[in-house]
């Protein structure tokens, strides 16, 4: 016989959880496209030897794991930064919001670059030549094109933030997979929790993914 000590009070502190998780992949996942769309086209303008600089930064935030960039951000803006500015103490959700953004950022950079360099010169030589400036090139021509070939990635990357930020439970933010682990100390019973939880991941994830073939699918019949 299945017997559980779960009640809906502990569900209903999942779904809270579940919530958390989508608020910051939310604002990680907006913060992070619209600086990707900046980084990622001053690389595309700037050349390799220019936009060195950018691009040894952006590697950074791709080299370091998640985990440890969350530790050392949240040590440097508490113990270092309030300090000397003598501020307030920064919650441990806008630090997981901060670093998840520029994590987000410097994989999205090296999407939207790739998609840019994806469109035919030939296009771009054809749009300058009838009078379009950079800007109107850019907008009209080159990122529509790039966005149909990054897609793809973008929701990929997405996903990964969106089950990247189970990480951000150590800096006591109490998304999905943190308060799995508050209920599974008490009621003691991991297999069941566990598997409430990778459901809630897979009906946050699952939507997205399929959203992202409807488009994907749709704009290759255009």
């Amino acid at each position: 016989m299945f017997n559980t000590g779960l009640t809906s009070n502990d569900l209903w502190l999942l779904a809270q959880g579940a919530g958390m998780t989508l608020l910051v992949t939310a604002i990680a996942v907006s913060l992070g496209t619209i600086l990707g769309i900046i980084f990622g086209v001053l690389r595309y303008q700037l050349g390799p030897w220019w936009a060195l600089p950018l691009t040894f930064v952006l590697d950074v935030f791709r080299s370091i794991p998640l985990l440890i960039q969350l530790i050392l951000a949240n040590a440097f803006v508490n113990m270092i930064l309030v300090p000397t500015l003598k501020i307030g103490k920064v919650s441990g959700f806008t630090v997981a919001c901060g670093v998840l953004a520029m994590y987000t950022a410097a994989y999205c950079s090296e999407i939207v670059r790739g998609g840019i360099e994806a469109v035919p010169a030939n296009l771009r030589r054809a749009s300058r030549s009838l009078g379009m400036s950079w800007g109107q090139d850019m907008w009209n021509i080159v990122m529509p094109l790039a966005t149909r070939v990054a897609l793809p990635s973008w929701i990929g990357l997405a996903l990964g933030v969106m089950k990247d930020s189970a990480l951000v439970y150590i800096v006591q933010v109490p998304e999905l997979l943190k308060n799995t682990q508050i209920l599974i100390t008490r009621l003691q019973e991991p297999l069941l929790l566990l598997m409430i939880c990778g459901l809630f991941y897979f009906l946050i994830s699952f939507p997205i993914a399929r959203f992202g073939g409807y488009l994907e699918k749709r704009w290759s019949n255009d």
